[in-house]
């Protein structure tokens, strides 16, 4: 499994209260957030990592560097708009079989990660696997629609009536097919995460939800502490 890793935001809002430290190196329990992501994919079978970062983030950038890990490790350094547009970034280091994509900031327990790509490395027929919640604690929640009885994606909604059980845990399993809707999608103007997401449902991509009992993002400082007791919390 390819993996690669989102950490070209500003972290503007932990600046703003306070946290001195760019987004990637806040740490949790004492390991740095791309560090704890780095040795979870390690430990799961990882062929490759690729990670983008900012070109202001020469800490982040020196920090990674220094690492010394058993598989490579590609650091794209470049400033980009949105989420979309650093996957496009990464897009070259995973168009070779199947590759697990996150951002920096995105809060689980391994175990369930564990499970998550287990499942997706044995499943032959769908060509996408995105993680889902029930836990709702995000400012702007993507609702995720499924069938139920076969967990099969039809449709993300910025807003619910209450219909919709899970929202978007931003760890997305794709195939290589899912970069040719998004070399479209950038083709297009298409500049949203979630909007590349219901592409890839307009262009028939087979995508299955996989249910994590909680994700926690990391946005703003009490959500450090947050994220410290969900994972000390077995």
């Amino acid at each position: 499994m390819n993996y690669a890793v989102i950490a070209a935001g500003e972290g503007s809002r932990l600046v703003e209260e306070g946290i001195k430290l760019p987004k990637p190196l806040v740490e949790l329990a004492g390991t740095p957030l791309i560090k704890r992501l780095i040795d979870i994919f390690i430990r799961n079978n990882a062929e490759s990592i690729s990670i983008i970062v900012n070109e202001e983030m020469t800490s982040v950038q020196e920090y990674i560097n220094r690492i010394n890990i058993p598989v490579p490790l590609h650091l794209v350094i470049k400033s980009t708009p949105g989420s979309m547009h650093s996957f496009f970034e990464l897009s070259p280091y995973l168009k070779k079989g199947k590759f697990c994509l996150t951002t920096v900031d995105t809060i689980f327990r391994e175990k369930d990660f564990s499970n998550f790509i287990r499942c997706f490395e044995n499943n032959s027929t769908d060509e996408g696997m995105m993680a889902v919640t029930d836990f709702v604690d995000d400012e702007k929640p993507l609702y995720v629609s499924v069938d139920e009885a076969t967990m099969t994606i039809n449709g993300f909604f910025d807003t619910t009536d209450g219909s919709y059980k899970y929202i978007s845990g931003g760890i997305y399993c794709l195939t290589p097919k899912a970069i040719d809707t998004l070399n479209s999608c950038m083709k297009e103007g298409i500049v949203r995460m979630r909007n590349y997401q219901r592409k890839l449902i307009s262009d028939n991509l087979k995508l299955k939800a996989y249910p994590f009992n909680k994700i926690i993002d990391v946005d703003h400082a009490e959500d450090i502490l947050k994220a410290e007791q969900f994972l000390n919390d077995k």
